[in-house]
């Protein structure tokens, strides 16, 4: 059992010495990288949903900001109201 125990041990250390599950990559790269990263596959604009499918980024329209309309008042005889763009009688 010692012999057993022994062995196993010798064998465990020689083979730490020659692992290399990770090896270390060089900090500085001097060539341009072979992968283009993208904004989740979608491109600009553009995002991952729920269900993994593209859709764009914002909530409702943009934003428009403008002065409002301002209406000249039209002034009717009497008995006659402004409806549908003309003077009609009640």
């Amino acid at each position: 059992m010692k012999t057993f125990v022994a062995a196993l041990f010798a064998a465990t250390l020689a083979g730490l010495g020659a692992a290399s599950a990770m090896p270390l990559a060089p900090i500085h790269s001097s060539q341009a990288p072979d992968v283009i990263q993208v904004a989740q596959g979608c491109g600009p604009g553009w995002a991952r949903g729920a269900y993994g499918r593209c859709r764009p980024m914002y909530r409702g329209g943009p934003v428009v900001v403008r002065p409002p309309v301002v209406r000249p008042r039209v002034v009717c005889p009497p008995g006659f109201i402004f409806r549908h763009g003309r003077c009609r009688p009640f």
